[in-house]
């Protein structure tokens, strides 16, 4: 059974940014699920019995080889979509997550095989299927968080 084919799948998803408007964006590597060589935002799926905390901050280490500075929730969205025949159905909590860019390296080279920063209005490209949907909920969460100032 497959996780978000079979039944929905729990993740996380996190923007991981620099503090100076740059966000880490990650190319699908050879053994990724689907999509290889598309550009995604980092996610994973949530572990039983881990917290969406837990996940995220494995997750990071795990990938992208890098402790967070800070995290900030953002919600979380329902991502359903067909995908070469079949739907695709997640719950994704979202993470804001501040980063030193120094200390970032591919941690799963057969999962992710690139990594650029970019704005999230010049993201790379060919993107993910579910990427314009991540950088939607960053863009509306600092719209929200600018409008609280």
């Amino acid at each position: 059974m497959k996780k978000g084919i079979d039944y929905i799948g729990v993740a996380v998803c996190f923007m991981c940014h620099d503090g100076k408007g740059n966000f880490l964006f990650t190319r699908r590597g050879p053994k990724a699920r689907d999509e290889q060589g598309k550009w995604e935002v980092p996610a994973g799926g949530v572990e039983v019995g881990e917290s969406v905390e837990s996940a995220v901050r494995r997750e990071l280490k795990e990938e992208l080889c890098v402790e967070p500075k800070s995290l900030e929730y953002m919600g979380h969205r329902e991502h359903i979509a067909e995908h070469e025949g079949s739907t695709r159905h997640w719950i994704v909590f979202s993470y804001l997550v501040e980063v030193d860019p120094e200390q970032v390296a591919i941690g799963e080279p057969e999962m992710c095989d690139a990594l650029e920063w970019a704005t999230l209005e010049k993201p790379p490209e060919p993107m993910h299927l579910a990427m314009l949907d991540s950088i939607v909920v960053v863009q509306n969460y600092l719209h929200t968080k600018t409008d609280l100032l």
